[in-house]
């Protein structure tokens, strides 16, 4: 480390205060990519793209430590959203291609990930396959040099401004389920590929159907190895549950100070509740911290589902109580950048990444070594 770390906060605090965009991140299309890839060109200008990436893949190879601490500046300034349509590239299908990928795809992607030139969405549920990812059923035949890919994916966010996904098919399917799945870089311009915006009651057309008939993907764009689709999904899903959260969790926590700060003495029930909330957060953090330290050198472990879950949950009582403490008519709750959609929206939360429950089992059985469930 070539400065202190107080010298690094108050340098990012600075190039935040400087830089943060002053327009709200719009929630969907092509002004929604527009203004990621604008703010994640700002960022890599500026010195501050892959932060944690090492340098040989184009990121500044900077600490864990020194991640947190730019997570805590990014939030203090407001910065945007960390959840948004870049979220998938830079958090888990970058990651996974430095973990997993060949070199040949490194050079292609990463700098095109970290300079903001593209966006990339995951295509890994399906109906009647969400939870249980290894019953997936989208085809991946092998023809030629080529995948030929039907079926079709849902819950794909972002998918409909995106350039690239990260999608999972079934490639043998006579083989037991750790060898029947490949993990393959989709260009969603390819023919035959068609998406479908799914509205939330959030209101937004966050995530899309897409449909694949006879989709040709070159074998070249398989990562980890023909039929090794699941070994490299547990990656991408342990950057997803893991480290990925790192800079929600932080956003989180600095919320509810702001709201307990914003709670009248003549409210103490309302502060009690936000307390609690307050100590939730500050374990939620705790644990992330902990976890990424120990992740520094590799994928995170079964311990990623322990932060996922304390996230997913925690965002749902958090925005709840923001509405009971501001009114849901206020202008805090009112809006489409409001806590009433923040509060619609993270319902979806113990869905993605793998719902609550099977966070529970995966906790149970990886972490505290439980007998397994029946399958």
């Amino acid at each position: 480390m070539s400065e202190s770390i107080d010298a690094f906060r108050q340098r990012a605090r600075s190039w935040l205060e400087a830089n943060v965009p002053a327009e709200k991140t719009p929630l969907e299309g092509k002004p929604l990519r527009d203004y990621v890839l604008a703010w994640q060109q700002t960022q890599a200008r500026g010195g501050w793209a892959g932060l944690a990436w090492p340098k040989e893949h184009g990121g500044c190879g900077l600490s864990v430590l020194e991640l947190i601490v730019w997570f805590e500046e990014y939030a203090r300034a407001k910065a945007p959203p960390v959840l948004d349509a870049s979220f998938v590239g830079l958090n888990h299908a970058g990651p996974t291609l430095i973990a997993c990928g060949t070199e040949e795809q490194k050079a292609f992607h990463l700098p095109q990930l970290l300079e903001g030139r593209a966006i990339w969405c995951q295509g890994f549920s399906e109906p009647g396959s969400g939870s249980d990812l290894a019953s997936l059923r989208t085809r991946g035949v092998v023809d030629g040099d080529h995948l030929v890919v039907n079926g079709q994916k849902i819950w794909t966010s972002f998918a409909d401004t995106a350039d690239w996904q990260e999608l999972l098919v079934r490639t043998d399917p006579d083989a037991k389920t750790s060898g029947a799945l490949s993990w393959v870089i989709c260009p969603m311009d390819t023919p035959g590929i068609t998406v479908r915006p799914i509205q939330t009651m959030a209101g937004a057309h966050k995530y899309c159907e897409v449909f694949y008939d006879d989709v040709r993907i070159p074998l070249s764009n398989v990562v980890g190895g023909l039929n090794n689709g699941w070994a490299t999904a547990m990656a991408t899903l342990g950057f997803e549950r893991g480290t990925a959260s790192l800079g929600i969790i932080i956003a989180n926590a600095l919320k509810v100070d702001e709201m307990l700060g914003d709670c009248p003495a003549s409210r103490p029930q309302m502060r009690a509740r936000l307390s609690q909330l307050r100590v939730e957060a500050a374990a939620a953090r705790a644990m992330a911290y902990r976890l990424a330290l120990d992740s520094e050198e590799g994928v995170p472990d079964a311990r990623g589902s322990m932060v996922r879950l304390a996230f997913a949950e925690l965002a749902q009582r958090i925005s709840a109580a923001a509405i009971d403490l501001y009114g849901i008519a206020s202008p805090q709750v009112a809006g489409y950048h409001g806590w009433g959609h923040e509060y619609l929206d993270a319902f979806s939360e113990t869905i993605a990444g793998g719902t609550a429950e099977i966070q529970r089992n995966i906790i149970g059985e990886r972490v505290l070594g439980l007998p397994r469930g029946p399958r």
